[in-house]
């Protein structure tokens, strides 16, 4: 099940933990704040990973075609 990556930008601080999970989807930009680079680009089970470790929440995961929330819960 693919899913919609929002990123809350206010939040993020940069930790890192979402490219040690899913690197192919993740990066940081100039201002070390976390960006989709791939929203496919790793597993659905590794993007999961990398949002539940984020320290802050900062990365929202929806659900699609169903546009359900997945995470945070």
């Amino acid at each position: 099940m693919p899913y919609k990556i929002e990123i809350k930008r206010g939040l993020c601080i940069g930790a890192g933990t979402c490219l040690s999970e899913a690197p192919g989807t993740f990066d940081l930009d100039d201002q070390d704040i976390a960006i989709v680079i791939d929203p496919q680009g790793d597993s659905d089970e590794a993007i999961l990973c990398a949002a539940q470790g984020c320290p802050t929440d900062a990365i929202v995961l929806i659900a699609e075609p169903a546009s359900k929330k997945v995470w945070p819960a």
